[in-house]
């Protein structure tokens, strides 16, 4: 069939009850694509960023700031930072190359391990939770904006 419009449904729901409901009200309609969550949806849309995600880099040092994946300790001058596990893979990243912008589907694909479907809502959720507790430490790093671009870490690395 070729010029005609078929509408596509997408439902995203943890609860079975609304997948199920939505195949209900929906199965005559046209396609429906039902997925518990946003990682299975990926994974359906874009099967090769199904593929594992690359390990996590080694221990990153950006001037007295030290991540370290791997330990999953992140410290500054020496002193231990509480910060989450996604957290301490958004800084690594960042660090790994203070001053160079990331986008934010290299982000997407190197911190999350799929492809950024457009939404950076979680990310800018995750980037102001660091930045929380990065302005908690005197003379720490700092993660910038580059509105429509990314995020870049500037920090003295000297």
């Amino acid at each position: 069939m070729t010029g005609v419009d078929i509408p596509f449904v997408v439902c995203v729901s943890a609860d079975v009850s609304v997948r199920e409901r939505v195949v209900r009200r929906l199965d005559d309609l046209g396609p429906v694509v039902i997925c518990a969550d946003l990682a299975e949806l990926r994974a359906m849309l874009f099967p090769t960023a199904a593929l594992p995600a690359a390990a996590p880099p080694g221990s990153v040092r950006c001037g007295d700031l030290v991540v370290d994946p791997a330990g999953h300790l992140v410290t500054w001058r020496g002193e231990p930072l509480a910060l989450t596990r996604l957290e301490r893979e958004l800084l690594a990243r960042l660090a790994g190359d203070p001053g160079v912008v990331w986008s934010y589907e290299r982000i997407f694909g190197s911190v999350w391990g799929g492809a950024w479907l457009g939404d950076a809502a979680i990310l800018h959720s995750a980037v102001k939770r660091l930045r929380r507790k990065l302005r908690a430490v005197s003379g720490g790093p700092q993660v910038q904006t580059v509105r429509g671009v990314g995020y870049r870490l500037a920090t003295p690395c000297g």
